[in-house]
């Protein structure tokens, strides 16, 4: 079993910025990929950014490149997603999450909220 810690969210307005921060526990060492995924009211939940081990190789949704940097410290278990740039649309709950080679771990959620 892997157990997040999730933090950052918060209320923002447009062309600000915030940190996401996510603390695994448990069975970190089976841990391959982490990332955010978020869903947005009435929307289905989608990936934001992910990263394998140590943060050799990322991937982002192409709404948030040139926006989003994540980071994944392996010492600390930790992933993190700095958003810059922020805009109403990406208003959403925020998951963090891992995976393994037999299931996903998914985060709590913490909630994002871009408005003036």
């Amino acid at each position: 079993q892997v157990q997040f810690v999730e933090s950052g969210g918060g209320l923002v307005q447009p062309g600000g910025s915030l940190r996401l921060s996510c603390a695994a526990s448990g069975s970190t060492l089976s841990i391959n990929r982490m990332g955010w995924y978020r869903q947005a009211p009435g929307k289905q939940r989608e990936l934001v950014a992910s990263a394998t081990s140590g943060g050799r190789t990322t991937a982002y949704a192409d709404f948030v490149k040139g926006r989003f940097t994540i980071a994944r410290d392996n010492a600390k278990n930790t992933v993190y997603l700095q958003m810059n740039s922020l805009k109403p649309e990406d208003t959403a709950v925020y998951y963090c999450y891992a995976n393994t080679l037999a299931v996903t771990y998914w985060g709590q959620g913490t909630q994002v909220t871009v408005s003036s």
